[in-house]
């Protein structure tokens, strides 16, 4: 790899490190502002859930744009939009400032990733590709893994004092991408991109349902669904159940992640090659059924450490086990395929913490049974119909949803 490229690479994973960061260190600390305001668990869920809706509609969107204009523009009002989205939040006082903050952050940040990984597809080789994607994707798990944990303790004197940080690491990202990135889009490319269609209508999303990949799209839909209801409601969780504060509520976050990175890097990969896609799924699915359940009745720090740390090690074998699975089922444009597999999760991001928010209204235990039936389901569902190889005589063509 060229070394101009390597410093551009170093400037965008700096950069998604500094947005994972500011969206982990979010997580933590999100349930206790919402405690000192006297709201509920749905308004909790609803205000997860604004984030996700905004990123659905807009983060395409700004790849699109990033095509007609270039991508250090969307790219720079993606991290400004961030920093000041991160310093509204630290200096909200009241509920509809909190939404306002958080769904401008969806607007706005959602500009950052689609438009970094089109940036290297832009200025790296075949060749040189896929390691540079490694890279970007190395920053997201080191930002997701770190900011939970950062929040967590650094909030122990003050609530906003993270987001202060958080939005100052913007503001060195803003200045590195104005002065030291150069545009990867040249004009004549920019100028082919403005007559392509919009990607994916809503309508063909719903088309998509009913051909032989919905079943995995729905898939796709459960991974993202349980994964927002335990991230969603955690925090609020851990403090009505056992007056846990922000720096435990990060810590464990953080060790979370970490599982889920290992597990991820290490482990998917193997359990995939000897038992194949479609039993890992099933299992996952079932494994996390199992683990939304053992997280109700533990007691100590310790114990919840480790029903956390098994829940998650079935979620994270399950996400990367659909994607896979994806991608093998089709035979058109792979962007087209993860595109809808991405805009089910999206969905999934949207009803998880607003169906956990109103659970944990009723009962604190709730969300977790919810969890737990939700995706025993689920697994039920892939015994019939999830295999190795497509059904290709049910449903529709998927050529159709390209045209």
């Amino acid at each position: 790899m060229k070394t101009s490229n390597r410093k551009n690479l170093l400037i965008l994973s700096f950069t998604l490190v500094v947005i994972m960061l500011g969206f982990g260190m979010v997580i933590p600390i999100m349930p206790f502002y919402i405690e000192s305001m006297g709201a509920s668990g749905l308004q909790l869920g609803l205000l997860v859930a604004s984030y996700g809706v905004m990123r659905l509609i807009f983060a395409p969107l700004w790849g699109s744009l990033s095509d007609r204009v270039g991508r250090k523009p969307i790219l720079l009002i993606g991290v400004f939009g961030n920093g000041l989205t991160l310093l509204l939040f630290g200096l909200s006082t009241q509920l509809w400032m909190l939404f306002l903050a958080r769904s401008l952050s969806g607007v706005l940040s959602s500009a950052t990733s689609p438009t970094t990984m089109a940036y290297i597809s832009d200025s790296t080789s075949e060749e040189d590709r896929g390691g540079g994607m490694g890279m970007l994707g190395a920053a997201v798990g080191l930002g997701t893994v770190i900011g939970p944990g950062l929040g967590g303790w650094l909030a122990g004197e003050s609530l906003a004092r993270p987001f202060y940080i958080a939005a100052a690491l913007s503001v060195v990202s803003l200045l590195l991408i104005l002065f030291l990135l150069p545009e990867s889009l040249s004009p004549e490319e920019r100028q082919a991109s403005g007559n392509k269609k919009a990607f994916l209508p809503m309508r063909q999303m719903w088309a998509a349902i009913s051909s032989p990949l919905g079943i995995l799209l729905v898939m796709a839909f459960l991974v993202a669904f349980s994964g927002t209801i335990f991230y969603a409601i955690f925090g609020l969780y851990a403090l009505e159940k056992f007056d846990y504060g922000t720096g435990q509520v990060g810590t464990i976050l953080m060790v979370v992640g970490l599982v889920s990175a290992l597990t991820q890097g290490l482990m998917t990969g193997p359990l995939t090659k000897r038992w194949g896609e479609a039993l890992v799924i099933k299992l996952s699915l079932l494994a996390t059924s199992i683990g939304f359940l053992i997280m109700i009745p533990v007691n100590s720090f310790v114990t919840v450490l480790l029903t956390t740390g098994i829940f998650i090690l079935a979620t994270s074998l399950l996400t990367p086990a659909v994607s896979a699975l994806t991608s093998k089922w089709v035979t058109m444009d792979q962007g087209v395929t993860m595109g809808l597999s991405n805009s089910f999760m999206s969905l999934g991001r949207i009803f998880g913490p607003l169906f956990a928010g109103l659970l944990f209204d009723q009962n604190l235990n709730f969300p977790y049974i919810g969890g737990a039936l939700v995706m025993f389901i689920g697994f039920l569902f892939s015994l019939v119909w999830v295999t190795q190889e497509p059904n290709k005589e049910s449903g529709v063509s998927l050529a159709g949803l390209t045209e």
